[in-house]
């Protein structure tokens, strides 16, 4: 399986203000279900945006294909990249490792995962997910997957410091609902999916955009299908020489918006931590040495 430094959807959002109207109803029509949006006839895919198909051979040939059958081969290692197994994962790693030890193989790996990232995000992007999370007037719902759940609980009690009004959702989804009763139009939801994208957070997004919430999400570089609701998408590079995927870019991303946010309320979390301090000091969580 070749893995490409590069997605065809991240080609997509790079050449989009390049594109014709007609290639960007396209682009848009692919993304809207990527990558199987794509996996069908050059004609399929043709109606399915409303274009025609020159349009089409055109604008694979604009990302860098020689057709639409390397178009469609690229897409396939894609799909295939995003339903391995942490045992399919671990075969390929070990197949083509090199002899390095692991702690320079893996710290490679996650060094370029962060400059590919951190090339594909616009300031402006960043900039008002922060404004969304610093703003008072909205409450603040953070929920995360069966890995990314500790990203979740993470944010949650830097962001719970900071300011008020954010909750962390459990991850019992039956409950789900009861949190999206309270939502009101204005409010956001941060959302971490990656790859082996859930159901039931997919489900949760869908509900609270329809409530009005704006939706924060953190993905992979091939994209959650709940990327089509959200307002703000950060898309991390998570592969590694694991079975396991890497979250140390998506934490990097975390701290960073948490730095954001601090900056933009510092007045009223300092005062929060002061408070906060007090309380650690009655119930003598931790230990002082003077």
């Amino acid at each position: 399986m070749n893995t490409p430094n590069r997605t065809i959807a991240e080609k997509l959002q790079d050449h989009f203000d390049s594109l014709t109207r007609a290639e960007r109803q396209l682009a848009n029509s692919l993304l809207e279900n990527y990558p199987v949006s794509g996996l069908t006839s050059i004609t399929s895919v043709a109606q399915n945006a409303g274009v025609s198909t020159p349009t089409v051979a055109r604008m694979v040939q604009k990302l860098g294909f020689s057709g639409y059958p390397e178009f469609q081969a690229a897409l396939r290692d894609e799909l295939e990249a995003q339903i391995s197994n942490p045992i399919a994962k671990h075969e390929i790693w070990a197949e083509h490792a090199p002899e390095e030890h692991i702690l320079n193989r893996f710290a490679d790996a996650v060094t370029q995962n962060m400059r590919r990232t951190l090339r594909q995000i616009e300031p402006q992007t960043f900039d008002g997910a922060c404004a969304l999370l610093a703003d008072p007037a909205r409450r603040i719902y953070i929920v995360g997957g069966r890995i990314t759940r500790a990203l979740a609980d993470y944010l949650f009690t830097h962001l719970q410091v900071a300011r008020e009004g954010v909750t962390l959702i459990a991850s019992n989804s039956n409950a789900w609902p009861h949190y999206v009763l309270d939502m009101k139009a204005g409010d956001v939801l941060v959302v971490f999916d990656v790859r082996r994208y859930e159901h039931d957070l997919l489900r949760l997004a869908d509900m609270a955009k329809a409530r009005g919430a704006e939706i924060i999400l953190f993905t992979d570089q091939w994209g959650s299908p709940t990327s089509k609701f959200a307002t703000h998408r950060f898309n991390a590079r998570i592969e590694a020489p694991s079975a396991w995927d890497s979250n140390a870019v998506t934490m990097l991303l975390v701290e960073t918006m948490i730095a954001c946010v601090q900056a933009h309320t510092w007045s009223d979390t300092k005062e929060r931590l002061g408070e906060l301090e007090g309380l650690f000091d009655r119930t003598k969580l931790f230990r002082k040495f003077i």
